[in-house]
């Protein structure tokens, strides 16, 4: 049964007394509005704002601290990113720092065991872990391993010592297992990563279409936007294309089953539908498109060393129309499992040259083993109809971590990028970039690094002698799991990492750093629609705890690359950021001023004269569109300015169900947890909602197996197994034949049966798609 706003608000909101937070929230003047009419703040505090640690909604919190601790957490309803509200893990937020087993000193495993060390012996050693290896080996022995949970800082000061001091291109993050497809299918199809649109979307759009976005668990605070939406404007719909049922399907006008790995086949029927019934807009089409075809048959980056280059081919018009023809919607509904009317009704939405839409992603079609290509097939059902760079007609990719954009993708802390959508494979980029950082320009290499996936091949085979993670658990976010976890324990391997908590990872690191986390520290976060954030330091780190940018450069310094970080110690932060503007500047990613982020509630850039801008590419809004044009893609050189309309087919999955494993396994996230769950468990009454991981079945499933609701299972693949408790018909319902397990749960490691297959062009693995059996556990 659909629950009321009013209970969707307790559920995924939480109230106040849940959070167990002296916060006063008064009650809705509209009973059925998600936002507070007005959060009264606790006078007898100390308020302060920032960006929430959590996702990348990059919602606003204030911040209230009472004796250097903080103590209570509120929405900022002068943010216009969440207008007040949170989510339950936003009213958390508290939590995560006052753990019982913060990490608090820095520790050296010494004869198996780890010894509480000082920060000196700690640096020095990791500092000549790294000059040895490069001293034998060479630079492609070292690597760093950060995440979209390092700040704008952190990740600036790891890119800068590895590309422009030791001479490495083997720096990575965490988000390449999360939103690397959508870069490559921004930069594939615009020139330029990251959106046109932004979350003013929410409040314009006439159809919210949800590509394997489980929305209302995952961005509740942005689906509130889409509810708040719905409910001023009946005509509103919200469409759920999914593999499983999800309390978002509660709030849909329409849900569409799908089978695992069809929204390829499901994106081009819509496009033939567009097509075949003349509803695309052909000045737009003509104006600001070109069509190309790619590579196909590109295999699954199943192979050590993987290596794939597309080879982009014109093609007219008509030769597309010809292409997509044989995705009718019955022969796509044979691949779905969607009804082939079904399938017109959702190109009809699409279609309609007076409904406005926006399409909505997240990990769904990025962690896909073609992940870039869904990304360009759904970007080319808005180019086809011109429904783009317009308020309340665009694509927009959801973002998971807090600053996978404004860190990752943006400083571009992966192995072939540079800021501002630069890559060390063009000598006009290293050259800028080596000018800024005042090195020769042969010091940064011009061949990648190490992708993710391969960076911890090389570390299992020893082409890679010592690693550095920072912000990140990979020995429980990895897929293949145990052969990383395994190789990460060779001999020869040097395992650095930087944590708040312990975690898999540091228990099987040699040495481990205790870092500060969040307002223990000064930063900055980018989250989804291109805004900037930034929060002051308001208590400090506990213990020893110090924040990973002074990690990075201190060991760069004792590595004699002192002169890269010749900051004033008081205000590195500020003169970081104030340095990696430079690259932006001039750019279309350009970032406002220190001081403007200090006052304001965040910046979506490019930030000229002051003024952000909320539309890209259009001449309402973007100031780097050219007099005379009204739309104009102007980071795609080689197109003249146009965005590129691809042809992609529809490939099948590297592992399908087979007599022996019958069943498509899909992992993902629960409300309640985030990611890996290092933070959240400790969290009481977050873990006391979901104190373990599970596993989903199809009712019918269950009753063929013989299985009952909270019964124990083995769900095992090719690659191992790991045993949970059944939940049939809970707050997720798979599909027949599909099971789904979250991976918040370190005792229950599901990364050790998923597959380690990825997009040959983003390098993203799939965690959606593998097969599995399900063994009922018998009764000892």
């Amino acid at each position: 049964m659909k629950f009321s706003r009013r209970e969707f608000i307790k559920h995924c909101a939480a109230a106040t007394a849940y959070a167990s937070l002296p916060i006063s929230l008064t009650n809705c003047s509209n009973e059925t509005s998600a936002f507070p009419e007005k959060v009264e703040l606790d006078p007898n505090l100390t308020w302060n704002k920032a960006p929430c640690r959590f996702c990348g909604t990059g919602c606003g919190v204030m911040v209230g601290t009472q004796n250097g601790k903080v103590v209570a957490v509120a929405g900022d309803q002068l943010n216009p990113v969440n207008k007040g509200l949170l989510c339950i893990k936003g009213y958390s937020l508290p939590g995560i720092l006052y753990g019982e087993d913060r990490l608090t000193k820095p520790l050296i495993r010494s004869n198996g065991k780890f010894k509480e060390a000082t920060w000196d012996a700690a640096l020095d050693l990791v500092a000549s872990k790294y000059k040895e290896a490069l001293d034998r080996y060479g630079p492609e022995a070292v690597a760093i391993y950060g995440s979209g949970q390092w700040t704008i800082s952190d990740g600036y000061a790891a890119l800068k010592w590895f590309k422009g001091g030791i001479g490495s291109n083997n720096v990575e993050a965490n988000a390449r297992l999360c939103m690397a497809s959508a870069v490559t299918g921004f930069m594939t199809t615009f020139g330029a990563d990251e959106p046109m649109g932004c979350y003013d979307d929410f409040e314009k759009g006439d159809a919210f279409v949800l590509w394997g976005n489980n929305m209302a668990e995952m961005h509740p605070v942005l689906f509130s936007r889409i509810l708040e939406r719905k409910r001023k404007a009946s005509w509103v719909q919200i469409i759920d294309l999914a593999t499983r049922k999800t309390p978002t399907t509660e709030w849909a006008d329409m849900h569409l089953s799908m089978a695992p790995q069809s929204d390829l086949a499901i994106a081009n029927a819509i496009a033939r539908h567009i097509i075949n019934t003349q509803r695309y807009d052909k000045d737009f089409v003509n104006q600001h498109t070109v069509f190309r075809r790619g590579k196909e048959n590109i295999g699954y980056g199943l192979e050590d060393n993987f290596s794939f280059k597309d080879d982009p081919r014109p093609m007219s018009f008509d030769e597309y129309k010809a292409y997509v023809q044989k995705y009718t919607p019955e022969h796509v509904e044979k691949i779905s499992g969607i009804p082939a009317g079904k399938i017109k009704q959702l190109a009809e939405i699409y279609a309609d040259k007076f409904t406005k839409v926006v399409s909505l992603w997240c990990m769904g079609m990025n962690q896909h083993n073609r992940g870039t290509w869904i990304n360009n097939l759904v970007y080319n059902l808005h180019l086809l109809t011109g429904k783009i760079c317009k308020p309340g007609n665009n694509p927009l990719s959801l973002t998971g971590q807090p600053s996978a954009c404004g860190t990752v993708r943006e400083v571009g802390t992966l192995a072939h990028r540079l800021p501002a959508d630069m890559v060390v494979m063009n000598p006009v980029h290293r050259e800028k970039a080596a000018k800024i950082w005042g090195v020769p320009a042969k010091r940064i290499p011009t061949k990648p690094g190490y992708n993710t996936v391969e960076m911890f091949r090389a570390f299992d085979r020893g082409d890679i002698r010592v690693l550095w993670t920072q912000t990140t658990n990979p020995m429980v976010s990895m897929p293949n799991l145990i052969r990383y976890r395994e190789g990460a324990q060779k001999d020869g391997r040097f395992l650095v990492v930087s944590d708040v908590y312990p975690t898999p990872t540091t228990e099987i690191a040699d040495v481990v750093l205790p870092a500060a986390m969040w307002v223990e520290r000064e930063g900055f976060f980018g989250n989804t629609e291109r805004r900037t954030q930034h929060w002051q330091k308001m208590v400090e780190p506990p213990g020893e705890a110090k924040a990973d940018v002074w990690q990075t450069m201190e060991v760069a310094k004792r590595m004699g690359y002192g002169d890269l970080f010749n900051y004033d110690e008081a205000m590195y932060e500020r003169e970081l950021f104030e340095e990696y503007r430079q690259f932006t500047l001039g750019t279309g990613h350009d970032l406002g001023t220190y001081e403007q982020y200090v006052e304001a509630r965040g910046l979506r850039w490019p930030v000229v004269n002051g003024r952000e801008t909320p539309y890209r590419y259009t001449a309402r809004f973007d100031p780097y569109v050219a007099e005379g044009k009204q739309i104009e893609f102007y980071s795609n050189n080689k197109t003249g300015g146009r965005a590129v309309v691809w042809a992609r087919p529809y490939e099948p999955a590297p592992e399908i169900p087979d007599s022996e494993f019958p069943f498509w396994l899909t992992t993902g996230r629960v409300l309640e947890h985030w990611h890996t769950g290092s933070m959240t468990r400790r969290i009481l009454h977050l873990h006391r909602a979901v104190p373990e991981a599970y596993v989903e079945l199809h009712p019918d499933d269950a009753s063929e197996l013989g299985i009952q609701n909270g019964e124990k299972v083995r769900v095992r693949s090719r690659r191992g197994a790991v045993e949970l408790k059944v939940v049939l018909d809970g707050k997720g319902k798979p599909r027949r034949g599909s099971v789904f397990v979250p991976f918040f749960d370190e005792s229950k490691l599901i990364n050790e049966v998923t597959l380690d297959s990825y997009c040959p062009i983003s390098k993203e693995p799939d965690y959606k798609k593998c097969a599995v059996t399900v063994e009922k556990l018998q009764a000892i």
